[in-house]
């Protein structure tokens, strides 16, 4: 009996942003699905329009495990992780311990397909930098969703979040701020 899948489905029991009042709250397991299709639009947004040679497949599936551990660990918010290198650098080494308590959970033949997933893998150096984007373009989204509806809590957050998005030098990026995210703010009407 492996536990691997079980210990995947509380993904939805771990809440984000848990140093700030939400209006809505948001889960580990919604931000990786929303994380990893911006990526994956994000590597095709790359190859089609800026020559790159990413597998907008192989984004997506990153992107969707890259807080599995998370399940173990709990979200620990940025503020707290980056408070000071000892804190960060000893949470990056949880971390790790985490997704391997992950991985063991694993049947052995099962282990070759999921190693890639948990493991950063030299191949995959091309990819990382999507999957990080896109997480923060997620953190920005949900603050524009809270501040939207009037929270005020979320204004520096999303300040912070987009000069940190224009220092990533990423045209994908940018194309994406551009065409995408101001539909964010539109409501259901407006966008019909």
């Amino acid at each position: 009996m492996s536990h691997f899948f079980a210990y995947l489905a509380k993904m939805k029991f771990i809440q984000r942003w848990g140093l700030m009042r939400n209006t809505s709250p948001e889960n580990i397991q919604e931000h990786s699905l929303q994380v990893a299709m911006i990526a994956h639009g994000l590597a095709i947004i790359k190859n089609r329009r800026f020559d790159g040679q990413v597998n907008p497949e192989r984004v997506a599936t990153l992107a969707l495990f890259h807080d599995a551990s998370e399940v173990i660990t709990g979200d620990l918010a940025t503020p707290i992780k980056n408070f000071n290198p000892k804190i960060k650098t000893a949470y990056s080494e949880i971390e790790i311990v985490a997704k391997q308590k992950l991985f063991d959970m694993l049947p052995d033949e099962l282990k070759p397909d999921y190693e890639p997933v948990f493991f950063k893998q030299k191949d995959d150096e091309a990819h990382w930098p999507l999957i990080k984007a896109a997480d923060k373009v997620c953190a920005y989204l949900k603050c524009l969703e809270e501040l939207k509806v009037g929270n005020e809590e979320f204004a520096k957050a999303a300040r912070a979040i987009e000069a940190d998005i224009n220092k990533l030098g990423l045209p994908e990026v940018t194309y994406f701020m551009e065409t995408y995210v101001p539909s964010f703010a539109l409501t259901l009407d407006e966008l019909n």
